[in-house]
């Protein structure tokens, strides 16, 4: 049986404009047309699941941007730093 997210997404004008900017761009990083489009089709109605299936990803990933959009928004979807000891380059 299908899980029923807690988190329905209602986007603005904007956030829809932006999103679907994002979606449409060959030159932007795949994370982040990936994330975009999981957040449209999300706003559209679709459960984690069938998102998921479609962006051939997992569940877990879908609901995770869900998620992070529902509570942050637009600014949710960014990279955050990762913990851990800092990269180091050879000079």
């Amino acid at each position: 049986m299908p899980r029923k997210s807690p988190y329905a997404l209602l986007l603005t004008e904007e956030q829809r404009e932006e999103l679907e900017a994002r979606a449409r761009q060959y030159t932007l990083a795949y994370r982040d047309v990936v994330r975009a489009k999981i957040v449209l089709m999300a706003a559209s109605g679709l459960d984690n699941d069938e998102i998921a299936a479609r962006l051939d990803t997992r569940r877990e990933i879908v609901s995770k941007w869900r998620k992070r959009f529902f509570e942050q928004g637009l600014p949710g979807l960014e990279e955050r730093p990762r913990g851990g000891r800092p990269r180091v380059f050879p000079p």
